[in-house]
C-alpha cells in the first residue's frame, strides 16, 4: 500500500514537474513569436513607407507630365487664336480695301452711265433724222417708179421664191440621181459584209436514228415475247422500230425528231435498267417526255443567253427551245433562227439601227412554226408568230417584223425588211434547205391530222414512211364495231383528201385496262 501511494505521489510530482517545464517552454515560444511578429510589423511599416514614397514620387512625375501636356495644349490654342486673329485682321483690311475699290468703281460707273445716257440721246436724235430722210427718199422713189413700197416688196419676194424653187428642184434632182447610183452599191456592200461575217455549216436533217447495242442478245429482250415489248414501245412513242440483221444496232424511224429522241432515250434507259416489259416501257416513256420538255426549256435559255437577248417571256423561251426539234425544208429551225438573229444584228449595226431589237426579231421570226397546241391550219406561221409575240408583250417593231417577213402584213419599221432579207440569206445558201424532205414531213403530218379529226381518237402516228397510219382510240368512247367502222372512214378520208404514192394501211387499236391497287 505504501508502495502504491509512493508511486502515485511520484507520478503526481512528475506530472507537475512536466507541466512546469512545458509552461516554461511555452512562455519562451510565445516570447519568441512576439519578437518575430514585432520584427515583421517593423519590416512591413518600413516597406510601406518605401512604397508610399515611390507612389508619391510617381504621382508627382505624372502630375508634371500632365501639366507639361496641358501647357502645350494651351500654347497651341493660344497660337491658333493668334493666327485666327491675324487672319481676321487681314480679312478686315482686305474687305476695307475692296470697299474702297468698289466705291471708286461705283463712282466711275455712275460717270459712265451719265456719258452713255448723253450719247444715247444724241443717237436717238440722229436716228430720228435718218428715219425722216429714209421716209422722204422712199416717197420720192414711189413717185418716180409709180409703185408703192408694199407692191415693190411683194414683187421682189415672188421673184426670190421662183429662183429658190428652181434651185431647190435642181438640187433635189441631182441628189436623187446620185442616190440611185450609190444606193444599190451600198446595199450590196452591206449584205456582202454581213454574210462574210457569219459562217455556218450546211443543214443536215435525217428521219432515222441508230441506237447502238452492246450485243445482239439485247435485241430479243427489246422485241419481247411475241413482239409485245416492241409493239408497246411503238404505241407509246409513235416511232417505228426496225430490228434487222444489222449487227449491234436498232434503227428508229420517224419524221418527228422529238418522238425519235424520246424513243432513243427511253430505249437507253430500258436497256441500262434491264427490266423491259410493257408497263415499264410506258412509265419510262412518260418520264422521258417530261425530261425532254425540261431540256427544251434549258435549250431556249442557253440560246437566248448566247445571243445576248434579255427579258424574253418564258413561253417564248420554250418556243425557242422547241425549234431544235423542228425543221424547215430540211434546215434545222433553231440553227436557222440563230443564224437569222446574228445576220439581223450585224446588218442593223451596219445601218445604224438598234442591233438588239433586230436580233430579237430575227430569233423569233419563225416561232409560229412550233405551236405547243393545235391551231388552225389556215393561219400562216408568220401571223401566228406575231400573235404570240403580241400576247407575251413584245415591242411593236418586233411583232411587225415577225408578221411581215413573208409579206402577210405591211412593213411599218426598218427592222422588218432586215428580217426578211436575212431570212432569205439564211435559207437561200447552197445546201441549207431541201424541198423534198419538207413536203414529205408535211404529208405525214397531214395523215395524222386526218385521224385526229374523228371523235374518240387519242393518238395517231404515221409510220413506215407514211405507208401505215396507226390510230389509238379511247375504249370508253369507241367500241370494237365502231373501231372497224372508224378504220374504214379514215381510209376513205385519206383516199379522198390526199395524193400519195402506193397504199396507206390504217390500223385502229383499242385497248381496255382494269387497274386496282392493293394496300
Amino acid at each position: 500500500m505504501i508502495l502504491v501511494v509512493a508511486g502515485v505521489v511520484g507520478l503526481v510530482i512528475g506530472f507537475a514537474i512536466a507541466k512546469m517545464m512545458e509552461k516554461g517552454k511555452a512562455a519562451k515560444t510565445i516570447s519568441g513569436a512576439k519578437k518575430e511578429a514585432s520584427d515583421i510589423v517593423r519590416e512591413a511599416k518600413k516597406e510601406g513607407e518605401n512604397i508610399k514614397k515611390d507612389k508619391i514620387f510617381q504621382a508627382k512625375e505624372k502630375f508634371l507630365e500632365l501639366k507639361a501636356e496641358h501647357e502645350k495644349v494651351i500654347i497651341n490654342k493660344d497660337k491658333k487664336i493668334a493666327e485666327s486673329e491675324k487672319r481676321t485682321r487681314d480679312k478686315e483690311s482686305q474687305i476695307s480695301n475692296e470697299l474702297s475699290k468698289n466705291k471708286k468703281l461705283n463712282d466711275q460707273l455712275q460717270n459712265r452711265i451719265k456719258e452713255v445716257s448723253h450719247k444715247s440721246e444724241i443717237l436717238d436724235k440722229k436716228q430720228s433724222e435718218v428715219d425722216r430722210l429714209h421716209k422722204s427718199q422712199v416717197q420720192q422713189l414711189e413717185v418716180i417708179s409709180g409703185l408703192s413700197a408694199e407692191d415693190a416688196k411683194s414683187q421682189l419676194l415672188e421673184s426670190l421664191k421662183e429662183t429658190a424653187k428652181t434651185d431647190a428642184m435642181a438640187y433635189l434632182q441631182s441628189s436623187m440621181e446620185e442616190a440611185k447610183l450609190t444606193a444599190q452599191q451600198e446595199a450590196r456592200k452591206i449584205v456582202v459584209n454581213t454574210i462574210q461575217r457569219i459562217g455556218t455549216e450546211e443543214a443536215v436533217e435525217n428521219c432515222v436514228s441508230v441506237f447502238n447495242l452492246e450485243s445482239d442478245d439485247v435485241k430479243g429482250r427489246i422485241i419481247g415475247r411475241e413482239g409485245r415489248n416492241i409493239r408497246a414501245l411503238e404505241s407509246a412513242t409513235g416511232v417505228e422500230i426496225i430490228v434487222d440483221d444489222t449487227p449491234e444496232a436498232i434503227i428508229l424511224s420517224c419524221f418527228d425528231s422529238v418522238r425519235r429522241e424520246v424513243a432513243r432515250l427511253s430505249l437507253h434507259r430500258l436497256v441500262t435498267d434491264g427490266r423491259i416489259h410493257p408497263a415499264r416501257i410506258e412509265e419510262i416513256v412518260k418520264k422521258t417526255e417530261k425530261q425532254i420538255n425540261e431540256e427544251i426549256a434549258e435549250i431556249g435559255k442557253r440560246t437566248v443567253i448566247d445571243l445576248g437577248i434579255h427579258g424574253l417571256h418564258p413561253e417564248l423561251i420554250k418556243a425557242v427551245g422547241r425549234m431544235k426539234y423542228r425543221s424547215s425544208y430540211g434546215q434545222n429551225l433553231l440553227q436557222h433562227s440563230r443564224e437569222v438573229a446574228k445576220l439581223c444584228g450585224v446588218m442593223a449595226a451596219e445601218l445604224g439601227l438598234n442591233p438588239k431589237i433586230a436580233k430579237r426579231a430575227g430569233l423569233l421570226h419563225d416561232i409560229g412554226k412550233v405551236p405547243n397546241t393545235e391551231v388552225e391550219v389556215e393561219t400562216p406561221h408568220a401571223i401566228l408568230g406575231m400573235q404570240w409575240a403580241q400576247k407575251f408583250g413584245e415591242k411593236k417593231e418586233v411583232c411587225n417584223a415577225i408578221g411581215a417577213h413573208h409579206d402577210e402584213i405591211e412593213m411599218n419599221t426598218l427592222i422588218s425588211p432586215i428580217v426578211q432579207v436575212c431570212d432569205a440569206i439564211s435559207g437561200a445558201r447552197p445546201g441549207a434547205r431541201r424541198q423534198v424532205l419538207d413536203s414529205y414531213i408535211q404529208r405525214l403530218k397531214d395523215l395524222e391530222d386526218i385521224a385526229f379529226g374523228f371523235n374518240g381518237v387519242q393518238k395517231a402516228y404515221a409510220i413506215q414512211a407514211g405507208r401505215e397510219l396507226r390510230v389509238i382510240v379511247e375504249s370508253e368512247k369507241v367500241s370494237d364495231d365502231k373501231a372497224a367502222e372508224l378504220s374504214f372512214e379514215i381510209s376513205q378520208k385519206i383516199q379522198t383528201d390526199m395524193t400519195y404514192p402506193g397504199q396507206v394501211k390504217v390500223t385502229v387499236i383499242r385497248e381496255t385496262r382494269s387497274v386496282n391497287v392493293a394496300k
